[in-house]
């Protein structure tokens, strides 16, 4: 399926994406606390309304 090449390079690569984006997102955490301030309630809404659709689904199946 994959080369070993591959699956080093996908492995090489996760590892130095995922340490970027904690170095940026850490670089800019005064910058998201101060721009972003409240930005969890429309996180909770989102899932809310995936939340209801799914419970709407659930119940128009039947």
């Amino acid at each position: 399926m994959f080369t070993k090449g591959q699956l080093y390079f996908a492995a090489f690569f996760i590892v130095v994406f995922v340490a970027a984006m904690i170095y940026v997102y850490r670089k800019d955490l005064s910058l998201h606390k101060k721009y972003y301030k409240g930005s969890y309630w429309i996180l909770i809404a989102f899932l809310a309304f995936i939340g209801v659709l799914f419970f709407i689904k659930y119940f128009v199946k039947e």
